[in-house]
């Protein structure tokens, strides 16, 4: 049975899935060759042409998923770890001051983060890539905890009165049931980080966000809507990909 005959025996709600899944990339693909075509009907200049490069758009592209990706690795690690241990009874008074800080880490403006790394760090790819997990952090660690503090008590007490240890329970029941509200909140920091990695340029991280502020310098309009088309085509390609694992990775029955 193929993938569109199986949608179809799921009734209404797998054929609207099905569609879901092809529409964007659909969408995505116009886009991207709208504007392949915007800009081949432009007369273009050296430094348009320059920046327009195929080398140069696709060099810049890998860059800025380079930054997404490994940053939101390292977040996923981090605040899903965190969570699970502020959720343990012997860290729930310390609780509110990790909130808080990771309340301050998305507070303030994700220039201001990657401004204040360069003047007591360095600048570079490492520097963005903390700014970017510090700016991203707090949407997973509440999902995380919020996930795992709406597990029914009476699943857990019932587990452990089979003899389940506490480990084992948090693995075989807790984290499980916690998956769709985690990987939520793991969607909403890929996109955060997709999107505030174009300021990365600033403290020469690299990625598309090069080409959009050399446009803006130099006013080169062309430059500067294929750059930013190019980064939301990427961003909203992510998010599609986001989506469709968050399909695929929720436990079946949830």
């Amino acid at each position: 049975m193929t993938t569109l005959q199986k949608a179809a025996a799921k009734g209404p709600g797998g054929a609207a899935r099905l569609l879901r899944y092809f529409t964007m990339p659909i969408f995505l693909g116009l886009a991207g060759l709208a504007l392949y075509l915007y800009v081949g009907t432009q007369d273009l200049d050296s430094i348009e042409q320059r920046s327009l490069n195929a080398g140069t758009l696709i060099q810049q592209t890998a860059r800025l998923l380079e930054l997404a990706a490994v940053s939101t690795a390292i977040v996923v690690t981090l605040a899903v770890t965190t969570g699970v241990l502020l959720t343990r009874p012997f860290a729930r008074r310390v609780s509110p001051f990790v909130i808080g800080l990771a309340n301050i880490g998305q507070a303030v403006p994700s220039i201001g983060v990657l401004a204040l790394l360069a003047i007591i760090w360095s600048i570079g790819f490492w520097p963005c890539i903390v700014a970017l997990v510090a700016y991203s952090f707090l949407s997973i660690l509440r999902n995380t905890m919020v996930g795992l503090r709406q597990v029914d008590r009476s699943i857990i007490e019932a587990a452990r009165g089979m003899g389940m240890t506490k480990l084992a329970v948090l693995f075989r029941i807790e984290l499980p049931l916690a998956v769709p509200i985690i990987l939520a909140g793991i969607r909403t920091a890929l996109i955060i980080n997709v999107g505030t990695a174009t300021l990365g340029t600033f403290i020469g991280a690299g990625g598309l966000g090069e080409s959009i502020n050399n446009a803006i310098r130099l006013d080169r309009t062309v430059v500067l809507v294929a750059a930013s088309g190019v980064t939301a085509i990427v961003a909203l390609f992510v998010d599609w990909l986001a989506g469709v694992a968050e399909d695929v990775l929720r436990p079946r029955g949830l």
